[in-house]
């Protein structure tokens, strides 16, 4: 059987060897957070849209959004393909757009240390203007490793992963450029959208002009939205997080390597080179 992935509407079903690949760069990069003191926890890929939207995840992202509902009434089907806006129940449902959004929802209204580490891998959903194979997908899988407590610590966790995730991609002998992007959780005109324009608060790892992993200090955003506190001063927790999208890896590694066989190898040997986290 096939190694390789069929890809139909932004949709992507992998084969055995390609499967073996993702497994292996997720293994890792879930390895990376768990030998940083991260403890791995587990979310769902939908969430109620009033708590997506309380993350201003309908307006920072309008032209990314999925949700979903229910069948009202018993129906013979689909037609043409699709159900109608009469068979179904009320959208209540998003489909979320990243990862991180569950470590700031599971910790919503806590106190946390001030050097909380997570990681975490769930579906994703991206409602993009186009679908290119692996690179650009409807739906996909994300690890991330997420950083929550104090300021200092969020700039030294994306500092760490940084340096290890340049180090990484040049023992794959793969052509990086570390590109610095804007985030749009922080208002148009306010201080923090002020303050990223000082100092950047994403960078992207692309390859082929493709951004595969980034690195993202959000301040005290989540923190606020999701009244997470650190200390015993009640001081809303600063948030970080790196992000790796995992088809996006598979796709330039395949590009690179021709095969999920030789990719395999080829990461492996950068592992042992780049020795353990």
């Amino acid at each position: 059987m096939s190694g390789r992935s069929r890809v139909d509407g932004g949709l992507a079903l992998l084969g055995p060897q390609d499967t073996a690949l993702l497994r292996l760069l997720d293994d890792t990069f879930r390895d990376w957070g768990v030998q940083a003191g991260a403890g791995e926890i587990s979310a769902p890929p939908l969430y109620p849209v009033d708590a997506l939207a309380h993350l201003d995840v309908y307006v920072n992202f309008p032209h990314l959004a999925l949700v979903a509902g229910g069948l009202t009434t018993p129906t013979d089907g689909p037609a043409q393909g699709r159900f109608t806006t009469g068979q179904t129940a009320d959208a209540h449902l998003g489909l979320s757009t990243a990862t991180c959004f569950g470590a700031y929802l599971l910790l919503q209204d806590t106190r946390v240390a001030p050097d909380t580490l997570l990681t975490l891998v769930n579906r994703c959903f991206r409602k993009e203007d186009h679908f290119d194979g692996l690179r650009r997908l409807l739906s996909f899988q994300m690890r991330e490793i997420v950083a929550i407590g104090t300021q200092a610590h969020t700039k030294a966790v994306i500092a760490r992963f940084r340096e290890r995730v340049e180090e990484f991609l040049t023992l794959l002998a793969l052509d990086v450029r570390v590109e610095a992007a804007t985030d749009p959780f922080f208002e148009a005109g306010g201080v923090r959208a002020l303050l990223q324009k000082m100092e950047p608060v994403k960078y992207e790892f692309q390859v082929d002009g493709l951004a595969i992993a980034s690195v993202n200090t959000h301040r005290n955003f989540f923190g606020e939205r999701c009244r997470i506190t650190v200390g015993d001063d009640g001081a809303t927790a600063f948030t970080g997080c790196v992000a790796f999208g995992l088809e996006r890896w598979l796709a330039v590694l395949l590009d690179h390597y021709g095969t999920a066989e030789k990719a395999r190898t080829a990461v492996d040997q950068a592992l042992r080179e780049l020795g353990p986290g």
